[in-house]
């Protein structure tokens, strides 16, 4: 999942190796790992077509088309689109009519391993102002919008640096494969996935009526349809290689009272669950702060935000109601079992109910588990090995990371994954604001990411040389076995 927005992990890798990760590499790992020059040669010609124009062209047209959670629709078919004039079988895989991902496979002589490159399509927000204000700020900034704007090597627009910055570097790079054609041994299949942003259904017009359109959902039907592969690397920000990932667990604390009105609140029993709900968040916000020390792994400090409080009628403000809403937002560390979580906040909202005198309410509704691929894994080792080809330094772990992505359901679903990105970039030397953050890109930094994607792509696949364009025939939708429509 997306998170991306979901607390996007640091840009910066660790300047020193984090103990017990194991995905560090060894301090003469660059020294002393020997270039192949054949694949050296092939990386050059497909560097050579990954030009710093094509990347900001590539941004524009993905920012530009609007792709809020549950309406990627539109975006996926300009992408299958570009994919099969790249030689890619490929189609937009719809899960309904307003949501679909874009998918295809470019084919390998046989004898090797097949690869995946996948990024999210979604964006966190929507770009409307009936939906993101008041709660995104007062107004819609350019940056929050569905339109891509230059300022020298940055580009900026709704989505433009997670996912679309990252999705534009697979696009680039799967097109770049198309012109070269190396002779790889195993299949290259392409994937831009829809509902990748942590967040439930968007409750307006035009959006899908299922409430299951974001949590890894493209992600997951992509792979009931038959697109596995034995290795996967997702492309979301983060300059460095993670082998594991947290979970997320939403929860919900409903905070009982008194429903009554304000000319009785002298006469009648009075017990506002709004103000009880004030005293409980701010006890669970110093909670929420002191858990990722209990909880720290060697790449991993889980975080948990309050997310959401609601209770009352805004249109009937003389009445107090029989309940207040709290929703939160709970980190786990990979390996930690939801349940095991619950156990965790119910016993101490049981401690709070106790001291506040109220009877809490704690109920799980949502739960994405943490994941890891061995750091030993194939496609683990050949992400770093491409990463510190690319950098020209020893990879170094990076520690306290709290973001999800849909690497969690590849990985769940038995694909070892390895993830890879971009640093956040920091336009005019802003590095604080988060959705600026999102929106922002840096063509510099895909040129680099989308060398790391090559490498660990020709690697991965055995490709060992660049074979004459082949004829590109139609692709032929009716002999697609995963071809699927509306």
């Amino acid at each position: 999942m997306s998170g991306g927005a979901a607390g996007a992990d640091p840009g910066t890798r660790a300047g020193a190796a984090v103990a017990g990760t194991g995905a560090a590499a060894e301090p003469d790992t660059v020294a002393t790992a020997v270039a192949d020059p054949v694949t050296e040669a092939v990386v050059a010609r497909l560097l050579a077509l990954i030009t710093q124009d094509r990347l900001r062209q590539a941004v524009h047209a993905v920012t530009a088309v609007a792709s809020p959670t549950g309406r990627e629709a539109p975006l996926a078919h300009l992408l299958a689109a570009r994919l099969t004039a790249a030689g890619f079988a490929a189609t937009a895989q719809h899960l309904d009519e307003h949501q679909a991902n874009a998918v295809g496979r470019l084919r390998g002589h046989g004898g090797g391993e097949d690869l995946m490159l996948y990024a999210p399509i979604d964006t966190l927000t929507t770009g409307e102002e009936a939906i993101d204000l008041p709660w995104i700020g007062e107004r819609l900034r350019p940056d929050m919008l569905p339109r891509a704007r230059d300022d020298g090597p940055f580009v900026s627009g709704l989505g433009a640096g997670n996912p679309k910055g990252h999705a534009a570097c697979v696009l680039v790079l799967a097109e770049a494969l198309g012109e070269v054609r190396p002779a790889l041994a195993g299949d290259v299949v392409v994937a831009f996935g829809a509902g990748g942003m942590p967040t439930n259904a968007v409750e307006a017009p035009g959006y899908p009526a299922r409430t299951n359109t974001g949590h890894g959902v493209g992600c997951s039907f992509l792979l009931e349809r038959g697109w596995h592969t034995d290795h996967a690397v997702i492309a979301k920000p983060g300059d460095f290689i993670a082998h594991d990932e947290v979970g997320l667990c939403w929860f919900e604390i409903i905070v009982p009272g008194v429903h009554t009105y304000a000319g009785s609140r002298h006469r009648l029993p009075y017990r506002n669950p709004i103000v009880t709900a004030a005293e409980v968040v701010t006890r669970l916000e110093a909670w929420l702060a002191d858990r990722p020390a209990r909880h720290r792994t060697a790449t991993a400090a889980p975080q948990g935000v309050i997310g959401s409080i609601a209770g009352g009628w805004e249109r009937m403000l003389a009445v107090t109601p029989a309940a207040c809403r709290i929703r939160l937002d709970l980190r786990t560390a990979p390996g930690t079992a939801p349940m095991a979580a619950k156990r965790e906040l119910t016993a101490y909202t049981a401690r709070l109910s106790a001291e506040l005198d109220v009877e809490l309410t704690t109920e799980l509704v949502l739960a994405v588990p943490g994941t890891s691929t061995p750091p030993d894994a194939t496609i683990v080792r050949n992400a770093v090995t491409a990463w510190e080809r690319t950098a020209g330094t020893p990879h170094r772990a990076v520690a306290g990371n709290s973001g999800a992505t849909d690497a969690n359901i590849l990985r769940a679903r038995g694909i070892p994954t390895a993830r890879v990105g971009m640093p956040k970039p920091a336009p005019g030397g802003s590095g604080t604001d988060f959705a600026l953050g999102m929106n922002t890109v840096d063509v510099r930094a895909m040129r680099r990411l989308c060398e790391v994607l090559a490498r660990i792509t020709l690697t991965t696949t055995g490709a060992r040389s660049a074979a004459p364009p082949a004829a590109r025939r139609p692709y032929d939708r009716g002999k697609d076995r995963h071809a699927t429509t509306p």
